[in-house]
C-alpha cells in the first residue's frame, strides 16, 4: 500500500465525495479513483460504495483505524528527523553508578530545559555491561570509564576524574601487602573499570586475591565502607559528595591507578536521532 493510496482513502472517506478528496488533496478525481481501486485490488474488498452516498463500507471502515495509524507514524517520523530546533521523542542514557549520581545531574537538567518534549530514560551498570547494551541497540549512548575502541562506536571525552582508596578511618599511608591480604574490598559487579583498578592497585602490591564483595547500589557500598566492611576505590568528586553523608575518608592513590577519563561513546554520529545530536551538543554547556 501506498501512503498517497491512503491519503486519499481517507480523504474520500472523511469528505463522501470523490471529487471534495481530489480538490482537498489537489490532485484529479481520475486519479483518486485509480488510486482507491488499487487498493481495493491489494486487499482483496471493496472500500468505498459507490452506489448512492459515498461512504466507507465495512472493510474501509476497519481500514481507516490502520490507515490513520500508518499516516500519523509516518508524519511523527518525518516531524522527528526533519522538525525545527525542538528536538522529541525518545533519548535512551546508559551510564556508571557514580556518573549517574554526581555528574549527569547539572547535565540532564540542562538538556530537558532546553528540549522538554524529549522523554529522558536512564538506565545504570558497570562499562562492560553497557557497552554490550549499546551495541545490542538497548541504549543510545552511554557514558563509561576510558575510550572504548570498536569500529561501530564513535566517543567523545567527557570527564576526567581523580579515584582514591576509601575506608571507614582516616587513612594517612597506604595499606601494607599483608594489611590488604587480610582486608575485604568493595566494588561494583565484573565489568567495572574502577573494580580493574582495584586489582591493579592490589597487583601492585603483589596482592594476587582478596575478599571481593559486590554491590549493585553507590549507597549501600559507601553505607558498608563507612560500617567498617572494607575498602574501595571511587572517584574523589564522588567521595567528597557523599562525606556529609557517610563517615568516609579517602587517600589519595598513585596516578597510574588513580587517573582515569569518562567518555561519551555512541553509534556513528551520521546514524543519530535529533535527541542524541542535542544532547551531544548539550555536552560542552553543561561540563
Amino acid at each position: 500500500m501506498q501512503l498517497k493510496s491512503l491519503r486519499l482513502f481517507m480523504a474520500v472517506a472523511d469528505t463522501g465525495s470523490f471529487m471534495a478528496a481530489a480538490d482537498r488533496l489537489h490532485t484529479v478525481q481520475s486519479n483518486v479513483t485509480a488510486h482507491i481501486k488499487k487498493l481495493e485490488e491489494e486487499l482483496g474488498a471493496q472500500l468505498i460504495h459507490r452506489n448512492g452516498r459515498t461512504r466507507p463500507t465495512t472493510a474501509g471502515l476497519a481500514l481507516v483505524e490502520y490507515a490513520a495509524r500508518i499516516l500519523t507514524a509516518h508524519d511523527e517520523a518525518l516531524a522527528l528527523f526533519k522538525g525545527n530546533e525542538t528536538a522529541c521523542g525518545r533519548l535512551r542514557i546508559g551510564a556508571m553508578e557514580t556518573t549517574t549520581a554526581l555528574r549527569l545531574p547539572p547535565l540532564l537538567t540542562a538538556f530537558h530545559a532546553h528540549h522538554p518534549e524529549v522523554d529522558i530514560q536512564l538506565q545504570t551498570g558497570p562499562t562492560a555491561d553497557l557497552v554490550t547494551r549499546l551495541l545490542e541497540g538497548h541504549v543510545d549512548c552511554i557514558f563509561v570509564a576510558g575510550q572504548v575502541e570498536h569500529p561501530r562506536l564513535h566517543g567523545l571525552k567527557a570527564f576526567s576524574e581523580q579515584l582514591v582508596l576509601v575506608g571507614p578511618e582516616p587513612l594517612d599511608d597506604m595499606p601494607t601487602t599483608q594489611q590488604f591480604l587480610a582486608s575485604t574490598f568493595l566494588a561494583f559487579r565484573q565489568g567495572c573499570s574502577y573494580r580493574q583498578r582495584i586489582e591493579l592497585l592490589l597487583s601492585s602490591y603483589g596482592v594476587s586475591a582478596v575478599r571481593m564483595f559486590e554491590f549493585g547500589s553507590l549507597d549501600a557500598m559507601l553505607g558498608c565502607v563507612s560500617a567498617g566492611m572494607g575498602y574501595t576505590v571511587l572517584p574523589r568528586a564522588t567521595v567528597e559528595a557523599h562525606q556529609y553523608r557517610f563517615d568516609i575518608h579517602y587517600l589519595e592513590l598513585p596516578p597510574s591507578i588513580a587517573e582515569i577519563d569518562t567518555y561519551f561513546v555512541a553509534a556513528k554520529p551520521e546514524t543519530w536521532t535529533p535527541a542524541l545530536s542535542r544532547f551531544a551538543d548539550t555536552l560542552p554547556l553543561a561540563l
